[in-house]
């Protein structure tokens, strides 16, 4: 004997095929189809982290095909290195001017290349500054990981960064920042909010709100725009005293 599965009438397997249609739709939206979930991530509402590193080494190494480039650093050496010192002493005379950098301050600039925000913070009469980036240039620039500053807790009243875009950690690049700022210690960071970041970012920000929640022990002096080779935003956060 033959067993028959009877047709269903048109009307109700039309209905069942819309029905797995809107379960799939659902389940697997566009853009998960779009983009591979191991390329970026978003840690928070404003912040995406970009992926697609095989190791930390990759992302070391990566980091290290701009910063070592011999025609980038004869650039920051020589046709930048005017300009961006004038521009950078102009930024940190204004917060000297309003109480939050002075002479006497203990000063990093993180991500520091070959030094320009070092040699703005020494004319400007800051004169204990030093950076920190992944190629040392002295006397200006030592060599770390700002994933991992190779300085004692509580070293410095002053810290800036405009690198911040490349991290690839963001919790670990701000903790490394109030773990070595000194209580009541002043950090300044330059971001982009709306302009584009170039293909060594690690990470893109669309508000201050993420990076405001990850300063676990600091507070927000002032939020201002800014026009910083590319980045529009400038934090000033205050470490608390307790």
């Amino acid at each position: 004997m033959k067993f028959v599965i009877p047709k269903l009438p048109f009307a109700l397997s039309l209905f069942f095929s819309l029905s797995l249609l809107l379960v799939f739709f659902f389940a697997f939206p566009l853009t998960s189809l779009r983009r591979p979930a191991s390329s970026v991530a978003v840690v928070d509402e404003g912040i995406r982290i970009r992926h697609g590193y095989k190791s930390y080494e990759a992302y070391i190494q990566h980091q290290l095909n701009k910063t070592q480039n011999p025609k980038l650093r004869k650039v920051w050496t020589t046709r930048d290195w005017d300009r961006k010192v004038r521009v950078f002493s102009t930024f940190f005379q204004r917060l000297s001017d309003v109480g939050l950098l002075s002479n006497g301050s203990k000063a990093l600039s993180i991500g520091a290349r070959v030094g320009q925000e070092v040699a703005a913070l020494r004319l400007i009469g800051v004169e204990d500054s030093i950076g920190l980036d992944l190629v040392p240039r002295p006397p200006l620039v030592v060599k770390g990981d700002f994933h991992a500053q190779p300085f004692d807790a509580e070293t410095f009243d002053f810290e800036f960064s405009n690198v911040f875009d490349h991290a690839l950690y963001p919790e670990k690049f701000v903790g490394e920042i109030e773990r070595t700022l000194k209580p009541g210690g002043v950090c300044v960071i330059h971001v982009s909010l709306h302009g584009k970041t170039d293909k060594y970012s690690a990470n893109d920000l669309y508000s201050v709100k993420p990076l405001v929640k990850l300063f676990k022990r600091s507070k927000v002096v002032e939020v201002r725009k800014i026009d910083g080779f590319g980045l529009d935003t400038e934090v000033v956060f205050r470490k608390n005293k307790d």
